[in-house]
């Protein structure tokens, strides 16, 4: 029962995000897309288990959750390295998101 619960939770959740996603500033000032237009929509597909549609919508989304999650865990844990493996984390995933961004202005 608990599971069928939580599982009924999640659709009405991912339900609810679908229906109130943010509107990107920038693309409303500019109408150019920004570096992270999509990435709602993308979060909504891995949500709901379609890695393909969420790699389609936005590519750097499991990267940047990826990132996250690390930041999260390097600032509970005492690491001696710590700043240089959060620098090196965040320059990869920054520029996953630039090339990314490129590849979607000049090829799409």
């Amino acid at each position: 029962m608990f599971i069928i619960f939580i599982f009924c939770s999640a659709i009405n959740f991912v339900d609810w995000l679908q229906n109130h996603l943010i509107s990107c500033p920038f693309k409303a000032l500019t109408g150019i897309d920004c570096p992270g237009c999509g990435f709602q929509r993308s979060f909504i597909a891995l949500l709901q288990g379609d890695l393909s549609k969420s790699w389609s919508l936005y590519p750097p989304t499991i990267p940047l959750l990826f990132l996250f999650i690390t930041t999260a865990i390097l600032y509970k844990i005492q690491l001696r390295q710590r700043a240089l493996l959060f620098k090196i984390l965040v320059i990869v995933v920054g520029n996953f998101v630039m090339i990314s961004y490129l590849h979607k202005m000049c090829f799409s």
